[in-house]
């Protein structure tokens, strides 16, 4: 069996263009889909994975650890960068699709066998649709808590929100009091029982990091994500010695060594790992291990495509520190026009169940994707009060 080509379909999503990848084998019928999703940088992983299909093409695509190391290894530079690191996952999750329909297993299954009867789910508020997500104020505490009620109506028992505004490296009171009001509201709005995250996105310095992990730590928070850049490794090992709430990170760190720093820092207590970031499965597989030797939780990163949920879903249906998934539903209204899915979803609690076709069990309708072409992902920009460049 040879790989004969590879192929990408971008699907224009608003806020982002999914970045399929099709790995097509010589033999009939036999292929493997994966994601390559970067926001805003859809040209350059597009044309990453054309470089790598150099390596590939001719290759037996049922050697995926084989072939991820000519991907990482070859051409001089090591790939980790996040351009090529995302299109060697996109790849990587492909061949380890076709693994699974050439053993006739779901990939849980490949990987030793489900660790648990379902996966738990939480949801962004407003279902991942963009301005409800990012782009509402966090003055408005009334409209977070709206939202955190109209979660819970769907079903979910845990949603994620982006109540930390933007601020500069040092300010006062008032950012941390608006997300601490937010926050308040949001809890009385869903009561004890429901599971609130809140995601800083890597806005604040270390120093307000603290300050909105120390406002919000009363609430009983599932996670507190992101409170600096993940770069920062010495000021997340301190707001996380500093608080009772977990802290999670590493959604943009791409290399097994990167991870060990964070870990071996006690940076985290949450590992958002993200598989179409960090490499796929076969780099996936190894910070797991890794996490699970220091007792750190999973809870990957994914507000991507649908192939990039299904490959999360499998994941978290092996790894026996994998403990919810991200998920996005209401982003674009079209979405389940692209993606057939083997796994089933519960209203109630929002949980899934597993995955029972081989491989990841999706069949992309290409048809669907071609109604969408490739589009300018929409800017966000952000901009400090004195005009100087935020993190967005």
């Amino acid at each position: 069996m040879k790989i004969k080509r590879i192929d990408t379909l971008v699907c224009h999503a608003r806020m982002r263009n999914w970045v399929f990848v099709k790995v097509v084998t010589d033999q009939p019928g036999l292929i493997g889909w994966g994601e390559a999703t970067l926001e805003w940088h859809t040209r350059s992983v597009v044309g990453a994975v054309e470089d790598l299909a150099e390596l590939l093409v001719g290759e037996d695509p049922t050697r995926p650890e084989h072939l991820w190391q000519m991907m990482y290894r070859q051409h001089f530079w090591h790939g980790h960068g996040i351009v090529r690191a995302t299109a060697i996952a996109g790849i990587d999750l492909a061949l380890w699709d076709i693994v699974g329909k050439v053993a006739g297993l779901p990939l849980a299954k490949v990987f030793g066998g489900p660790v648990r009867d379902f996966v738990r789910t939480y949801c962004h508020l407003g279902g991942g649709r963009m301005e409800d997500f990012y782009e509402t104020s966090v003055d408005n505490a009334k409209r977070f808590a709206d939202l955190a009620r109209a979660a819970v109506a769907d079903g979910f028992t845990a949603f994620k929100s982006m109540a930390v505004p933007s601020t500069l490296p040092i300010e006062g009171l008032k950012p941390v009091k608006a997300a601490e009001a937010a926050v308040a509201a949001m809890r009385e709005a869903v009561g004890p029982e429901i599971e609130i995250m809140v995601d800083c996105h890597a806005r604040p310095s270390p120093a307000m990091g603290l300050k909105f992990g120390k406002a919000l730590d009363a609430y009983g928070l599932y996670f507190f994500e992101e409170p600096c850049w993940p770069e920062c490794v010495d000021g997340l090992a301190k707001i996380n010695a500093a608080l009772t709430t977990p802290v999670a990170t590493g959604e943009r760190v791409t290399h097994l060594e990167a991870f060990k720093a964070l870990f071996d820092q006690r940076a985290c207590e949450i590992c958002q790992l993200d598989l179409t970031h960090c490499g796929g499965f076969t780099a996936a597989r190894r910070v797991a291990a890794l996490a699970e030797s220091h007792r750190i939780a999973l809870a990957p990163h994914y507000p991507q495509g649908p192939v990039s949920t299904a490959a999360s879903l499998e994941f978290g249906f092996s790894q026996p520190s994998y403990i919810i998934c991200e998920t996005v539903h209401n982003d674009v209204p079209w979405r389940q026009d692209v993606v057939q899915e083997g796994f089933t979803i519960e209203k109630k609690g929002r949980i899934v169940r597993p995955n029972t076709r081989p491989g990841l069990g999706i069949t992309i309708n290409e048809k669907a994707v071609k109604k969408h072409p490739f589009q300018q992902e929409l800017a966000q920009r952000v901009f400090y009060s004195d005009g100087a460049v935020g993190d967005w």
